[in-house]
């Protein structure tokens, strides 16, 4: 058979084009069910030893037992857990690059600056990992033992009473914001370099309120070198089971809780974001996972990528309106 204008040349360029895309559509299902078939990178945005570090280390192994691949944690810091971040957005959306994400990815990008993702659109959810509630703690010097006492004083005298924070835009720094506002009070923000001189200058009488992580703060409590009001949680928790809640202490509405939860690029396969979903969830459920959560203050919160999805939208949105009704200029 004759075939015009050389359509013979066109016919097996046309079946070997077809041949080769459907031997690259093939290799990819082909990836995606073998996943994972090399080791995984769960990339942590801030330094070794605390929180985000800690619960990752544990989640890491309890991925490689299951997965029967090693699960590898790289701290990658700076920028307030921004260079991190970013490393995880632009990497292949094909399951081997994860992230541990906290509270923090929607307060930075809620703040204003100008960032090189977006957490919406950059980042796949694949579930929440736990949550737990922060403390109110004022100085001794404060010669009060309530957090209706300490409204009070503070609507009495507006700007009267100072607080401390690791920086302007932090978690306890955004947060006492968002109490006050709540309390209909005004407060001065003095912003630190970190949390830990806030601390020392809190012992020192030369601020009168923090609002630190629990577990940070229990064993001032304990030993009487600072006052704790309440937990910002709906629940009492056992670190502290002596301090009530906002809503217990006479704040009702109030409610602030830090959460991590785990997160991959844009673009995972489904097959391989529910498998990482039902992992995690698994995980979740072990004793010793709880335990460690516990720890830190937290409660195990399984879920789906649409719950972790619903909040950071939240969260975002809370946090913009505050830093723009409250006017904060964040650094």
């Amino acid at each position: 058979m004759r075939f015009p204008n050389d359509m013979t040349g066109r016919v097996v360029l046309a079946a070997g084009g077809f041949l080769v895309a459907a031997a690259m559509l093939t290799a990819h299902a082909s990836a995606q069910a073998a996943w994972p078939n090399h080791p995984i990178r769960l990339i942590v945005p801030f330094p070794p030893g605390g929180s985000n570090d800690t619960i990752a280390r544990v989640l890491a192994d309890k991925f490689a037992a299951r997965l029967g691949q090693p699960v590898v944690v790289e701290n990658k810091t700076g920028a307030g857990g921004i260079i991190g971040t970013v490393s995880v957005a632009k990497s292949p959306p094909d399951g081997y690059t994860l992230l541990i994400a906290s509270t923090t990815i929607a307060t930075s990008a809620a703040s204003g600056k100008k960032s090189p993702y977006d957490p919406l659109k950059d980042l796949q959810p694949i579930g929440e990992i736990g949550a737990g509630p922060l403390a109110i703690v004022v100085s001794n010097d404060l010669k009060l033992t309530t957090l209706q006492e300490f409204i009070a004083l503070a609507r009495a005298k507006p700007k009267s009473i100072n607080y401390g924070s690791g920086g302007t835009g932090a978690m306890n720094h955004l947060g006492i914001e968002l109490f006050a506002s709540a309390a209909k009070i005004e407060l001065v923000h003095v912003p630190y370099r970190g949390v830990a001189p806030a601390f020392t200058d809190l012992l020192a009488g030369n601020l009168q309120m923090l609002l630190p992580s629990l577990p940070s703060v229990t064993p001032y409590i304990n030993s009487g070198k600072m006052r704790g009001l309440a937990i910002t949680g709906t629940e009492r928790s056992p670190l502290a089971p002596e301090l009530p809640t906002t809503a217990e202490a006479g704040l009702p509405g109030f409610e602030l809780e830090v959460w991590w939860g785990l997160l991959g690029p844009a673009g995972l396969p489904a097959t391989v974001l529910k498998r990482l979903n039902d992992e995690l969830n698994a995980a979740l459920a072990l004793t010793d996972v709880r335990d460690l959560l516990a720890r830190e203050g937290a409660t195990a919160r399984p879920g789906t990528p649409e719950d972790l999805g619903k909040l950071i939208r939240f969260e975002l949105t809370r946090w913009r309106q505050l830093i723009k009704d409250a006017h904060i200029e964040t650094e």
